[in-house]
């Protein structure tokens, strides 16, 4: 009895320190991190947890352990070490082709490309996945997100020093760094060198990136003031280029997921940045700008419904919205408990998913060319948190995806079927 009076009085002081911030106390061991989409808090609970012996905490960080092991004999990555040459002429601009565009003529020396392109939704171009960028980009911001939450679990220094040697390959190094500008993304040959969509490449894994940094900051060994300096002033400069370019004003512009992505990134660039007004404004707009007419009162998306791979794009759309949700939390508004006057809301779209992540794809309305069943798992993780006891109730019939469920100790939504790999990544 007295060993659990102590362990609870234990709990209680660690418990206390959620509020303490890195600035309060240089390389605290118990500070919150100023993440934007993770709450830092919760991140501290997650430790006293841990701690305390939770279960479910612990598989999911072994299984997070498994990965960011493997992450530590990999990499740097870098944009620089392409074949290819970038319209600009500067490797150190990132690189990619659409990858539902397909040549619709044989090649000939007269037309080597095969041109004009035409577009073949849901089906992959394997030229797109000969330029290195996208996917090299995938595996590091991954392991920068994977090492910095392993390291601060388990102190163990290999995983931050690691972090901060990819960090500073693929946005701070002189030699290898990538320019703040995705001017060449998703590119269409004879048609255009890059195009607003392709911003979606770096909607949510750059906002892990930023957490990750975050993290970092609360006194991670082999990271310092200078690198957190260097990666303010990339991210701002990146911002600024996402909220002026042609790229990404189209982008802005898009009334499907592309949109609700480029809110969330711009979101959580902002706030990290200290543009906490204009995070606040972002997520206040998303309401009538996104949630509204992205969601009916069914629960259905109107905008994704019709592609051929509906169940990805539905599940997709709410990793976008949920996170963007989190967001909002950090700035005082709620996106979960907005109600559209046609009756949409993020509830809704989350129990419009239930059926059919507990059921299968028989349950399912909509075209799908490749289900994976667990691809609701994370996003009702984020409707059971904010509430929904549909949501709560159903999650231990959902499948996990290959890896296990990561959720508990880095609870936000990813994009747990990625259709830009094959297979889909654990």
């Amino acid at each position: 009895m007295r060993r659990l009076v102590a362990g609870v009085a234990v709990i209680g002081v660690l418990a206390s320190l959620v509020t303490a911030t890195p600035a309060a106390a240089d390389h605290c061991r118990w500070c919150k991190p100023g993440t934007v989409v993770l709450d830092g808090a919760d991140l501290v609970r997650n430790r006293v947890r841990l701690l305390a012996g939770d279960r479910t905490l612990r598989t999911s960080l072994d299984n997070l352990l498994v990965q960011a092991r493997a992450d530590l004999s990999k990499g740097p990555w870098t944009v620089v070490d392409k074949p290819q040459t970038p319209p600009s002429g500067d490797k150190h601009d990132y690189l990619s082709l659409a990858p539902y565009w397909w040549p619709s003529q044989p090649s000939t020396p007269d037309n080597p490309r095969g041109c004009p392109y035409v577009q073949r939704d849901g089906v992959r171009n394997p030229a797109a996945d000969a330029i290195p960028d996208k996917a090299e980009r995938l595996a590091a911001f991954g392991a920068i997100y994977r090492l910095s939450l392993a390291w601060y679990y388990t102190r163990d220094p290999a995983y931050a020093r690691h972090a901060a040697l990819v960090l500073r390959t693929w946005f701070l190094d002189a030699a290898t760094r990538m320019n703040p500008n995705l001017n060449f993304a998703q590119g269409i040959p004879c048609r255009v060198d890059g195009r607003g969509i392709g911003i979606i490449e770096f909607a949510y894994t750059l906002t892990e990136v930023v957490d990750a940094v975050a993290i970092l900051d609360t006194g991670a060994p082999g990271w310092n003031p200078a690198d957190t300096r260097g990666m303010k002033t990339w991210l701002g400069q990146f911002h600024d280029w996402l909220l002026t370019s042609k790229n990404g004003r189209e982008e802005a512009a898009e009334d499907n997921n592309h949109g609700s992505f480029y809110d969330m990134l711009s979101a959580g660039l902002a706030l990290y940045t200290g543009k906490r007004q204009l995070a606040r404004q972002i997520v206040l707009d998303a309401r009538e700008k996104r949630i509204a007419p992205q969601i009916d009162a069914e629960g259905s998306q109107p905008k994704e419904r019709t592609r051929t791979r509906s169940w990805h794009y539905f599940t997709f759309n709410l990793v976008a919205l949920t996170r963007l949700a989190q967001i909002g939390e950090r700035v005082g508004v709620d996106l979960w408990r907005y109600r559209a006057s046609s009756g949409g809301s993020l509830f809704k779209a989350t129990d419009f998913l239930i059926p059919t992540a507990v059921g299968g794809q028989s349950h399912w309305p909509y075209p799908e060319m490749d289900f994976h069943q667990y691809a609701a798992l994370d996003v009702l993780h984020a409707a059971a948190d904010a509430g929904s006891r549909a949501a709560r109730a159903a999650l231990p019939r959902v499948p996990v995806p290959p890896g296990g469920d990561l959720y508990p100790v880095r609870p936000a939504a990813e994009q747990l079927d990625d259709i830009s790999l094959t297979p889909p990544r654990p």
